[in-house]
């Protein structure tokens, strides 16, 4: 896996594997990379999960299943579609968290392909020192 090549301006950092959750913020980096700025999505815990064992299709809203029906009746980009788009940008670099991946019980290689690097919380702290526009979600 590969460093990224240079300082983001915005970080965008995904715990929560809600299907909710994870499109607003690949929205906000799809919106970032279209402004033409550098983004790096951080991706934790339950967003991990979910990346790395590819529930990226269907949206799911428990208990909200009107909303799911009116996503898809929209034609809204799936996750997957939006991690299609991010990384046709160029602009934009998935980091997978090595803590999250291992308290998951997952290795490097469940990750390869899927984000761009693999950091610790000291790493990130240094890549997104000073770093304004930072969203958790």
């Amino acid at each position: 896996m590969s460093g990224l090549a240079q300082s983001a301006n915005l970080a965008i950092f995904l715990h929560s594997g809600d299907y909710d959750r994870l499109h607003q913020g690949l929205s906000a980096a799809a919106a970032g990379a279209a402004l033409g700025r550098r983004v790096e999505v951080y991706f934790f815990w339950w967003a991990l999960e979910r990346l790395l064992t590819d529930r990226l299709d269907e949206p799911d809203f428990p208990d909200r299943e009107e909303v799911a029906s009116r996503f898809e009746a929209r034609g809204l980009p799936t996750l997957r579609a939006l991690l299609g788009h991010l990384r046709a940008s160029g602009q934009v670099s998935l980091v997978g968290c090595t803590g999250s991946l291992a308290a998951l019980g997952l290795t490097a290689a469940d990750a390869e392909g899927r984000v761009d690097t693999l950091l610790g919380w000291t790493a990130i702290l240094a890549r997104t020192a000073g770093v304004t526009d930072r969203f958790y979600l």
